[in-house]
């Protein structure tokens, strides 16, 4: 359960290529960072908690952390210009760029997989198909936890409630949900690590599936780096010239987990019933590169069964 894959040489080479802060205390030389207080942004929280960007730029730069608990709440603040980079989950940081047309983009991925599904230990769930009938809480609505309980649900023949299905998902924050074990309001919950370990050092709480059992064997994104454009645009120099160790400019795009992100923002579209954001996320796909499209038709499959007049409508586009 404590085991996920993170990138870590990667996102730090990402934050750190981007994080250029000038020639001398003054005006514009701040570097304003955010994450959240999860071990799946575990690059962050060391860069944070080792002053790694302060010792790198000295008295150039002033460095400054911010931590939220919500993607929402983080692309927010991108918007007001109050975070330059910031560590987010793989949802809200293409809502963000969609919403934004482009002014804020995704630059690296930053950890894979990292959550775990976990159930009460006084209820009689046994596997997926156990939790017909049963509440199940996600951090976020339309988050990375959310749609890989949709895709488990799905696999199980079930759906949520809001789906006409008897599975009735709810979002709680994470430092809520051993109360809600406690009183019995829920019966499972997908949520990020460290939580998974939290909630199981208790008495009443087991773990039903461990990280490389929730999607695709773990090989997903859970957390990724996005910048402000007008940021990078002020550094050129940075972005164009430093290197982090083999990092280059090209080796961070890292496409592969941008068209996962993509496939899962097109999933938690249609999951919402917005069909015009599920055509905007799934227009970005590699459409004119068949062999990176083969891999997701197994994932089309799945959504022309799951998504049946939605899908009818999306394909039309």
């Amino acid at each position: 359960m404590k085991k996920h894959r993170a990138n870590v040489f990667l996102a730090l080479g990402a934050a750190v290529m981007l994080a250029g802060c000038g020639s001398g205390k003054g005006e514009g030389t701040q570097l304003r960072m955010a994450c959240f207080p999860n071990v799946t942004h575990a690059q962050a929280l060391v860069m944070k908690n080792q002053n790694i960007l302060e010792k790198k730029f000295g008295d150039d730069c002033e460095v400054t952390w911010n931590t939220f608990t919500a993607g929402s709440s983080e692309v927010e603040a991108i918007f007001a210009g109050e975070i330059d980079i910031g560590y987010i989950g793989p949802v809200p940081a293409v809502n963000g760029n969609v919403k934004s047309e482009g002014d804020v983009t995704v630059i690296a991925n930053a950890a894979d997989a990292g959550a775990v599904l976990v159930k009460g230990s006084a209820s009689d769930i046994e596997s997926v198909s156990d939790l017909a009938g049963k509440t199940v809480a996600i951090p976020q609505i339309g988050n990375t936890q959310h749609l890989c309980l949709l895709n488990l649900l799905s696999e199980n023949q079930l759906a949520p409630v809001s789906a006409g299905g008897t599975v009735e998902v709810v979002a709680v924050e994470n430092a809520n949900l051993q109360n809600m074990f406690d009183q019995g309001t829920v019966d499972a919950a997908l949520v990020p690590e460290p939580w998974g370990t939290i909630l199981t050092a208790s008495d009443n709480v087991d773990l039903l599936l461990d990280y490389q059992d929730i999607y695709l064997n773990g090989d997903y994104p859970v957390a990724v780096v996005v910048v402000r454009i007008e940021y990078m645009e002020e550094h050129p120099e940075l972005w164009r010239q430093q290197t982090y160790g083999d990092l280059t400019e090209e080796s961070i795009k890292l496409p592969s987990k941008l068209y996962q992100i993509r496939i899962n923002c097109t999933e938690s579209a249609l999951t919402l019933g917005n069909m015009a954001q599920a055509v905007r996320f799934l227009e970005l796909l590699p459409w004119e590169e068949e062999t990176w499209m083969q891999r997701y038709y197994p994932v089309f499959d799945n959504w022309r069964n799951s998504y049946v007049e939605l899908f009818s409508g999306l394909m039309e586009h």
